[in-house]
């Protein structure tokens, strides 16, 4: 119904970038397209018939996604031994049966909502209806320790975050068994205020010689067990948010990691060395192929 040039000046609107178009705006609507489309086609075109034109492109300039490479050669020398851990391994060695390695962090700011009215029930055709306002109760922090073999998890719920919260997880694992008698508790954290830099790792000696804090790369969440263990926790737990206070919230949480511990299931780590040497070789080939494409461009436009 619409010749080729029509498609192509369509298209050339919708990516047109709307600094040019001389107006305030950070990105074009669908009206704003259409309207300035038929300026440019000079006919009264249908924003159902713009967007079906945009929708068939291959390349969609609305659309956008965020994205960051891991910064090496620190990530893999930080992640190297993270995944030696998860795969049973100290220094290259096997971890002896008196080693234990703890992936330890904080889920801050878990808030309790009164909702203002009671939940629906899910009914047929329906989904369950969560009321959307609520009074705000204020707000718990979790800090947990995962222990990467054995699945087990040691947490507690504080009202602040910092030092002290930090350290008294510490405690908390060292009065348990088989880490209170064990030989070497490797402690895995993160880049956070509280474990972070070499006076982290005093204090933490302090407390016990036993304890060795290993630090995740930056941005690497993903290869951190408590990490994905507090994620589970959200979808399982803390959602829907509908707590009628803090106690409730920190019930939940008690019972919740009483019942983990019933079953302790470590996860079933498949993402080793070898695997992280390919990926940064996707990567360096990804980054050398933006820089070529970043090159052609500056010359064509010089």
């Amino acid at each position: 119904m619409f010749p080729p040039l029509d498609h192509a000046l369509v298209k050339a609107v919708a990516w047109e970038l709307v600094a040019a178009t001389q107006q305030p705006l950070r990105r074009q609507a669908l009206a704003d397209v259409t309207a300035r489309v038929r300026t440019v086609l000079g006919t009264p075109s249908r924003r159902s018939t713009v967007w079906r034109m945009l929708d068939t492109d291959a390349i969609k300039p609305w659309r956008d996604t965020y994205w960051i490479f891991p910064r090496a050669p620190p990530f893999a020398d930080q992640a190297g031994p993270m995944l030696d851990l998860s795969a049973g391994l100290g220094h290259g060695d096997p971890l002896g049966p008196q080693d234990h390695s703890l992936s330890a962090d904080e889920k801050t700011s878990i808030p309790a909502r009164r909702r203002g009215h009671p939940a629906l029930p899910p009914a047929p055709g329906r989904a369950a209806s969560i009321a959307h306002e609520d009074a705000r109760g204020g707000a718990l922090h979790s800090r947990a320790a995962w222990d990467v073999r054995r699945g087990h998890v040691i947490g507690r719920c504080e009202l602040t975050t910092g030092i002290d919260p930090f350290g008294r997880v510490g405690k908390q694992v060292l009065a348990e068994e088989p880490y209170r008698s064990g030989a070497r508790l490797l402690w895995i954290v993160d880049h956070g205020s509280s474990p972070r830099g070499a006076a982290s790792k005093q204090r933490l000696r302090q407390v016990d010689s036993r304890l060795i804090l290993v630090h995740t790369p930056v941005h690497a969440s993903w290869l951190h067990h408590v990490a994905i263990s507090f994620a589970i926790l959200q979808r399982k737990v803390l959602t829907p948010n509908d707590f009628a206070d803090l106690e409730a919230i920190r019930l939940r949480l008690a019972l919740y990691e009483e019942l983990s511990n019933q079953t302790p299931t470590p996860l079933q780590w498949k993402f080793d060395r070898t695997k992280l040497i390919a990926l940064f070789a996707k990567i360096e080939a990804r980054q050398r192929a933006l820089t070529d494409t970043q090159c052609t461009c500056f010359k064509e436009a010089a």
